[in-house]
């Protein structure tokens, strides 16, 4: 039994004395210990080997102690996967030196056996699981779709994805083909994830907020209700549409367990526009972390009250950023600790 499961009462609704807290990217690049492993390992080495992955997911548990673990990979390693180079390119981010831009370069896109691909993510997350020892949940993840799509058509970062976004448009049939693989590659890797341990998955939509609403329905949206309907029965499902706010009411009626919820949106309204029935997660500005310590608390109490203690996980709404002190970081996880309404 995982000692403190207030993450696992909160996704199912529960009555809570304090909602729990957990960070995004909080395995990462703001903590000390962090930054001395990559400095000696290059990214996909520390993705890749079970040890170090394991080791960089509990780091933030010692050191700021959060209600729960996610663990350290990344949503590009599902398209590795699938056969398509991605290199992380130190002070650019990813790069994709064969993106895709044509329904040849799509059906030679391949749904791979997780087992033999992923396999390190899995022993990774066994490892940390025994770390772990049951002091919190862990979290998995993966990239939406449309998300891991946009990177492997604009073959890198972007601010609008217009390539992307093209690519849908000009060449709609290729695109949903393309959406499918990734779709039932990410189905495969979170179930498995799994069998190996999680207790938790989150779908990352980073980039669902590039879309109309139109638009995110027939090119985001059903392909992640696919993988919450696949995997509801094994595991609460997160969903994290950054830039979402308009599809808060359709997602609330799914089978997810959870919405996050980025900073532009306020708890009022996400309580409204999700049906105000279903857990919600966010939606602090990371930048706000930069804020002296005692503001922080007290934004982070105001936070609570808005959204209500129960149904609620508090994160940021959005990854943490790499200059945050990490005493303004644990400054956010116990001002949730010492929550009293």
């Amino acid at each position: 039994m995982i000692k403190n499961d207030l993450f696992l009462r909160a996704l199912k609704g529960e009555t809570v004395q304090r909602p729990p807290v957990w960070m995004m990217r909080q395995a990462g690049r703001y903590l000390p210990e962090f930054i001395a492993l990559r400095d000696k390992y290059d990214f996909f080495t520390r993705c890749q080997t079970p040890e170090l992955a394991a080791e960089i997911t509990v780091q933030p548990i010692r050191r700021i102690a959060p209600d729960a673990a996610i663990l350290f990979s990344d949503i590009l390693v599902i398209p590795q996967a699938m056969g398509i180079d991605v290199e992380m390119k130190p002070n650019f981010g990813p790069y994709l030196p064969n993106p895709i831009r044509t329904i040849q370069d799509v059906e030679k896109v391949i749904v791979p056996d997780v087992h033999e691909t992923l396999g390190y993510v899995f022993d990774a997350i066994k490892l940390t699981k025994e770390m772990l020892n049951d002091e919190v949940p862990l979290i998995g993840f993966a990239g939406s779709p449309w998300t891991i799509m946009c990177y492997a058509v604009e073959g890198q970062g972007s601010k609008s994805f217009d390539k992307a976004k093209g690519f849908c448009f000009s060449h709609p049939e290729a695109a949903h083909v393309l959406l499918q693989k990734i779709t039932d590659t990410t189905i495969l890797y979170l179930k498995e994830k799994v069998k190996s341990g999680v207790d938790a998955v989150q779908i990352f939509d980073s980039w669902g907020g590039m879309l109309s609403p139109v638009d995110y329905q027939e090119f985001s949206w059903k392909y992640i209700n696919q993988i919450i309907e696949a995997l509801a029965d094994d595991a609460p499902v997160i969903v994290f549409g950054k830039g979402c706010w308009f599809a808060l009411g359709e997602m609330g009626k799914s089978r997810a367990s959870a919405l996050g919820v980025d900073w532009t949106c306020s708890p009022r309204n996400a309580r409204y526009l999700s049906g105000g029935n279903i857990t919600l997660q966010g939606n602090f500005d990371p930048s706000r972390l930069l804020s002296p310590i005692p503001v922080i608390k007290k934004m982070v109490h105001e936070m609570i009250d808005e959204f209500g203690k129960d149904k609620y996980i508090v994160n940021l709404g959005h990854g943490i950023l790499p200059n945050i002190p990490v005493d303004h970081a644990k400054a956010f996880i116990d001002a949730v600790k010492e929550y009293n309404q």
